[in-house]
């Protein structure tokens, strides 16, 4: 467990390293067309690491989460399902990071205070998430085993979550 974990934390930091360079590329320091084209190249980084961490992710849950046979069946297409769901709102996510992070050092208060709100707007939308598929995950397993999965998934979620709040520098860091 413990080496997986690192391994999480590892592609949640490469991950993380991305939007510092967002705000590198806006930063004035390269012309637009440069900006363009190296923005293309980030966001195509980012969503192989995403991909690559969706996949660490659920090698994690698969190798924590002990399922018998029958188990296995019934669950993994409802995971499929809520982890499709779970990465549009990461997508949001990362828009939001990629949005302060093309602002940063020019945010006004009001933009400061829109994506806070919109960042915990997003942070209820995936509590919400993980309170609609409590019921559909305890279709197809017991109470304890349902309970288990959601532990594992917030628990690699806070790891990624931490690295981020690591990486991502405050708002008033920007004066």
């Amino acid at each position: 467990m413990k080496n997986n974990v690192l391994v999480v934390l590892m592609m949640g930091a490469c991950f993380l390293q991305e939007p510092t360079l967002c705000a590198q590329a806006g930063s004035g320091q390269a012309t637009a067309s440069a900006n363009k084209d190296n923005q293309a190249s980030i966001d195509q980084d980012v969503s192989l690491l995403r991909q690559d961490l969706r996949s660490a992710k659920k090698q994690l849950i698969a190798a924590n989460l002990k399922l018998t046979d029958a188990e296995a069946t019934k669950f993994w297409p409802v995971y499929d399902q809520y982890a499709a769901e779970l990465t549009k709102l990461g997508d949001q996510k990362y828009a939001l990071i990629k949005e302060y992070a093309q602002g940063f050092g020019t945010l006004t208060n009001e933009q400061a205070t829109s994506l806070i709100n919109r960042s915990l707007a997003l942070d209820e939308k995936i509590a919400q998430l993980r309170t609609k598929y409590v019921p559909i995950v305890n279709q197809v397993l017991p109470g304890t085993k349902t309970a288990t999965f959601f532990q594992l998934d917030r628990r690699i979620s806070t790891l990624i979550d931490l690295q981020l709040a690591k990486e991502i520098p405050l708002v008033q860091e920007q004066n």
